[in-house]
C-alpha cells in the first residue's frame, strides 16, 4: 500500500496572498512584534467564583447559556506585515530554439529584479483576560507583524500593542486600549478527562464568533517542535483563523488555547491541539512583567525507556526518562547526573515518559532547585539540581533516533587519540565490523560505542567483563556523529 506523509498545519492566521488563506506545515504564519511594556499593572485573570452551567434536557450541556456569557469576551485578529518576493520571469523554462525570438529579449529584461517587500495579511482569535484591555493569543499569529488590528463582538475596532510573545509555548499577550471590559473565567485543565465536552470559539476563515464543539480526545500530547507543551487534543473542528482563541469546558471556563491542528488538506479533519490555560497564565504573567519569557533548562538529552532497555537497567516496568547526553558544565552535569541514568519523577511527581520531561522541567524557573529521583546503577536514588535558562544550543527533548563480543556481533578497538579529539570523546570504541543481533539493532560501521548497560567502556575486555553478568538484553550508549542514543540489543 502505497503511503502518504501526515503533514501538519496550524491553525494559524494563514497569510493571505492573492490566492488566499494558505495552510503551513508546522511553519507560522504572522509577522513581527516589538516588547512594549508601558502600561499599569493590573490583576492578570478576573477569576470570580464558577457557577455549574445549565445542560440540555436531552443531549449534550447548554452550549448557547455559555457562549452568550462569555461570547463577548473572544476577540477577531488582523496581521498585517510584510515579507520578501521577487517577481520577473523564469527565462530558464524557455526552449533554446526560442532564445533568439523578440519574446524572449522581452522577458529576459525582468530576469534580475531585485528582491522587493510585499504586504501580507492574516488572522487569529484572541480572548480578554483583563477588563483593561490585555488579550491573550498565540504567538504564530502576531509574531513579525507590523500592526495589530482587534475588533471586538460589538464591532469596536483598536488598534493594539503586542506585548511580547513566546516562541516556544506560542503564547502572546496584546493590548488595546480600553477599559470595562468583559473577561473570561480560568479553568483547570487537569479537571479534563477525555470524553469531557468542550467548545470553541474564534473566528475561522474570518467568520467572526464562530462556536464548534467536540469532546477531549486525549491529553498531555506531546507534538514535533513542541516538547514544552502538553497539548490537550480534542475533536472540536478548528480552522485556520482558530488560532489563539478560547477553548471552553461546560462550566464556561477556559481550559485551552486552541493552536495547531492535524491535517492533510490545510483544514480541519478531526484532530486539535489546545495549549492548557495554567501553561499559558504562567507564561503571560512573565510577558506582562518582564516583557520576556525565561525557560529553565537541566542541559541532557533523553530518549523513551522501552521494556528491553527497561530490562537492561533492572526496571520492572518501561518508564522515566533515559538520559542519553549531558552537556558538559549544564545542571545536570554539576547534579552528578550521567548518560545511562533514568529519571523517574520531578519534585515527587511521575515521569511517565521521556517527553513529560522537557514540559516538566521547561516552565520551570531558571535557578530553582529541582529534586529528581533518579534510577543508577540499579537502584533509586534522589538529586537535587539548580535549573539553568534555557538557550538554543542546550538539548531539553528527545534524543535523535540513530539505531544501535559475546553475542553482540561488532567487531569493535580502541579509538585513536586522533579520533576522540574529533569525536570530542574521552573513551569509547570505534564499531569496525557488526553483523548478528547488533546489526539487526541497527549499530552500523562507523559508530563510537560509548558504554554497555550504562558502563563506559575503553577496551574489549570491559565489553566482555559487562556482558558477562548481563541480562537477555543488553543497553548500547551509540555515538553517530554529533549524536547520541541508547539502543537495546537482544543478546544472540
Amino acid at each position: 500500500m502505497k503511503s502518504r506523509k501526515l503533514w501538519a498545519a496550524l491553525v494559524a492566521a494563514g497569510i493571505i496572498g492573492s490566492s488566499g488563506f494558505m495552510a503551513y506545515q508546522f511553519s507560522y504564519a504572522g509577522m513581527p512584534a516589538h516588547v512594549e511594556m508601558n502600561h499599569k499593572a493590573v490583576p492578570l485573570f478576573n477569576n470570580p467564583p464558577a457557577a455549574a452551567m445549565p445542560t440540555a434536557a436531552v443531549g449534550g450541556p447548554n452550549f448557547s447559556t455559555i457562549v452568550k456569557e462569555f461570547g463577548s469576551t473572544v476577540v477577531h485578529i488582523n496581521v498585517r506585515g510584510e515579507t520578501k518576493a521577487t517577481s520577473g520571469a523564469d527565462i530558464s523554462q524557455i526552449p533554446p530554439q526560442l532564445r533568439n525570438s523578440p519574446f524572449f529579449q522581452f522577458f529576459q529584461q525582468f530576469q534580475n529584479q531585485q528582491p522587493h517587500q510585499v504586504p501580507t495579511e492574516g488572522l487569529g482569535s484572541g480572548f480578554i483576560i483583563s477588563s483593561d484591555g490585555l488579550i491573550l493569543t498565540n504567538a504564530h499569529v502576531v509574531k513579525d507583524a507590523k500592526s495589530v488590528t482587534v475588533t471586538l463582538t460589538d464591532h469596536r475596532t483598536y488598534k493594539a500593542k503586542v506585548l511580547g510573545y513566546d516562541t516556544k509555548t506560542d503564547i502572546a499577550v496584546v493590548k488595546i486600549p480600553a477599559i470595562n471590559l468583559p473577561t473570561v473565567r480560568v479553568g483547570n485543565p487537569a479537571t479534563l478527562q477525555p470524553g469531557d465536552w468542550v467548545l470553541a470559539i474564534g473566528s475561522p476563515y474570518g467568520f467572526y464568533n464562530t462556536v464548534t464543539a467536540g469532546i477531549v480526545s486525549a491529553k498531555s500530547r506531546s507534538l514535533p517542535d513542541d516538547d514544552m507543551v502538553p497539548f490537550i487534543q480534542t475533536d472540536v473542528a478548528v480552522n485556520p483563523g482558530n488560532s489563539g482563541g478560547p477553548l471552553f469546558d461546560t462550566k464556561g471556563e477556559v481550559v485551552g488555547i486552541n493552536s495547531q491542528i492535524f491535517t492533510q488538506t490545510g483544514a480541519f479533519e478531526g484532530l486539535s491541539f489546545a495549549i492548557p490555560i495554567n501553561v499559558a497564565e504562567a507564561v503571560a504573567k512573565q510577558i506582562i512583567q518582564n516583557g520576556h519569557v525565561e525557560h529553565a533548562k537541566l542541559g541532557i538529552a533523553v530518549q523513551t525507556v522501552s521494556q528491553q532497555l527497561a530490562n537492561s537497567f533492572g526496571l520492572q516496568t518501561p518508564r522515566g526518562a533515559l538520559v542519553a547526553d549531558v552537556s558538559k558544565g549544564s545542571p545536570a552535569a554539576k547534579a552528578g547526573i550521567k548518560a545511562g541514568d533514568i529519571i523517574l519523577s520531578v519534585n515527587g511527581e511521575p515521569v511517565n515518559d521521556s517527553a513529560d520531561l522537557p514540559m516538566m522541567i521547561g516552565l520551570m524557573q531558571p535557578g530553582q532547585p529541582v529534586k529528581l529521583g533518579v534510577w543508577s546503577d540499579h537502584h533509586e536514588s534522589t538529586v537535587i539540581a539548580r535549573l539553568g535558562s534555557f538557550s538554543n544550543d542546550m538539548v531539553l527533548a528527545d534524543a535523535s533516533t540513530s539505531e544501535g563480543g559475546h553475542g553482540l556481533g561488532l567487531q569493535v578497538r580502541p579509538l585513536k587519540p586522533t579520533e576522540e579529539q574529533q569525536a570530542d570523546v574521552r573513551h569509547g570504541l570505534l564499531v569496525e565490523n557488526v553483523s548478528g543481533p547488533a546489526a539487526q539493532a541497527g549499530v552500523q560501521s562507523g559508530d563510537i560505542l560509548l558504554a554497555v548497560d550504562g558502563k563506559p567502556v575503553d577496551n574489549v575486555e570491559q565489553v566482555r567483563s559487562i556482558l558477562k553478568s548481563s541480562g537477555k538484553t543488553v543497553a548500547l550508549l551509540i555515538q553517530r556523529g554529533n549524536n547520541r542514543i541508547f539502543v537495546p540489543v537482544e543478546m544472540g
